[in-house]
């Protein structure tokens, strides 16, 4: 899916590269004919992202506008090409829509599951259904706490509600009531404005993060460093224990999604009790739009394994290595003796990191990303063409420079850029929390919520499948990704 901070990227994006210039339009694969035939060597005026959404406004400066609405669905893009120093690629059978540019030499693509034409009113209609978008300077914190106090659904749900919450999909739901320290059932009318600001405030916070880094980057880096794992890049999402405390994770579906919470860090209090879930065990999986590391996957248990890495692992046991997958998970549980997080006490507050400021090019967050090891099939740059992204990413493994990076290297891992100051202000559609840094000195312990040493037991088995799965990391990272993605867009939350 493609997330509000994307969205947004594009818009930015094509502000300055698009807007101002007459293109001529076509339909490539005949889905927008009429569209394209209206837009043809019309003014780009304007472009405007709304959560998921984007508006394009093309026509005369004086008069009516014809306005093209697009969402991009699960994996659609709007990219441009300067055919004047890179080939532009032929359109696919999902190509929408063509603008083509010739004084400069700029051609755009667009593949999106929604691709709309229609006049202001259109845009009107679509805007008045949409709820608060953080990334925007009019997005409203008190109307929204309105909507969202008045309401008997979940915090959990209303985050999802585009109509509430414009911006943010699963994992942001996730890492947001995470780092709000806010169970997801807990119900709207029962919030609170306490813990809405700190709903609000992490979710302008991560989602601006999003934006400046191209990337669903959650863990504040300080604290991925004094947790012992600088590459640390979500906290609970996807995860049986937090990264944080050391705390077991329980997951649930919502509305069909998977939620989940902390049960050290997100509890229920008496006064929430009403909604408590039914939860178990975050059930892991090896996840397409937020993959991690092998030598982090295997640490975690066999249910994160593919079936060729538990096979090779049973292998390497001298086990059995037939069977399902289920049947290859139970064996290789059995086998690997892996003790838990020792009880710790109740967690204190810590104080938040300034949010990361980390400002990269399309083509940067795309070799970002293929370093990381994350596969660019869901949580994808929507800036870019599948055949741009694995340029980048190609670019990046062979330690070669990136377009438009600012002229770092990202080879091995794109580098950190320094906080601009001790505390920073982050603005909440009028509200202005700051957040004081607060670096904890690095130790070979984790340091748990509120600065706690946090120990792990670790067998003789466990630093051998740990070695063992470090050796392999290197090559898992040079693959993933390293497929083209498909041009397509099928589905939408």
């Amino acid at each position: 899916m493609v997330e509000g901070h994307s969205v947004h990227r594009v818009a930015a994006s094509h502000t300055k590269r698009l807007v101002g210039k007459k293109f001529k339009a076509s339909s490539p694969n005949g889905r927008f004919t009429d569209g394209a035939t209206a837009i043809n060597n019309q003014v780009f005026q304007r472009i405007e992202a709304v959560g998921k959404n984007l508006f394009a406004f093309f026509g005369p400066i004086k008069g009516p506008l014809f306005v093209v609405h697009v969402h991009f669905g699960m994996s659609g893009q709007w990219s441009v090409f300067d055919s004047n120093s890179e080939d532009v690629p032929e359109p696919t059978p999902t190509t929408r829509l063509r603008l083509e540019h010739p004084e400069t030499g700029l051609v755009s693509h667009l593949s999106a599951m929604t691709v709309q034409l229609g006049d202001e009113a259109l845009y009107t209609e679509k805007r008045a259904v949409l709820g608060q978008d953080p990334l925007r300077a009019d997005a409203d914190a008190d109307l929204l706490f309105e909507k969202v106090s008045n309401s008997k659904k979940t915090i959990g749900q209303l985050l999802m509600d585009q109509s509430v919450f414009a911006g943010p999909g699963n994992i942001y739901r996730a890492e947001i009531l995470f780092k709000a320290g806010v169970h997801p059932n807990v119900k709207g009318i029962d919030l609170g404005r306490a813990r809405f600001d700190r709903v609000w405030l992490h979710t302008v916070e991560l989602l601006r993060r999003g934006f400046a880094c191209g990337s669903i980057l959650t863990v504040d880096p300080d604290e991925a460093k004094a947790l012992g794992n600088p590459r640390l890049r979500r906290y609970i999402y996807n995860s049986a224990h937090c990264a944080r405390c050391g705390g077991r994770v329980v997951s649930w579906d919502v509305s069909a999604r998977t939620c989940y919470a902390c049960t050290r860090c997100q509890p229920l209090n008496d006064a929430d009790a009403i909604s408590q879930p039914k939860a178990s065990p975050a059930k892991v999986f090896v996840s397409h739009c937020a993959r991690e590391p092998l030598a982090d996957r295997i640490l975690q248990g066999p249910s994160k394994l593919v079936v060729k890495e538990l096979r090779a692992e049973l292998e390497r046991r001298g086990l059995e290595t037939k069977g399902t997958k289920a049947v290859l998970v139970k064996r290789l549980a059995t086998a690997m003796d892996i003790d838990e997080p020792e009880d710790e006490q109740e967690p204190t507050h810590l104080p938040a990191s300034p949010p990361l400021e980390m400002a990269l090019s399309a083509e940067a967050a795309a070799a970002e990303k293929a370093l990381a090891g994350e596969n660019r099939a869901v949580e994808h740059i929507a800036e870019l063409h599948p055949s741009q992204a694995a340029k980048a990413a190609a670019l990046a493994r062979t330690g070669k420079r990136t377009r438009g990076g600012g002229g770092k290297k990202v080879a091995g891992q794109v580098e950190e850029v320094e906080a601009a100051s001790e505390a920073e202000e982050v603005h909440t559609a009028g509200r202005v929390v700051k957040l004081e840094a607060k670096v904890e000195p690095e130790s070979d312990v984790g340091l748990g919520l509120g600065g706690r040493q946090r120990k792990v037991r670790r067998t003789p088995q466990t630093a051998q499948l740990k070695h063992t799965a470090q050796t392999k990391a290197g090559s898992e990272q040079t693959e993933a990704g390293s497929e083209p993605v498909a041009d397509s867009a099928s589905a939408v939350e």
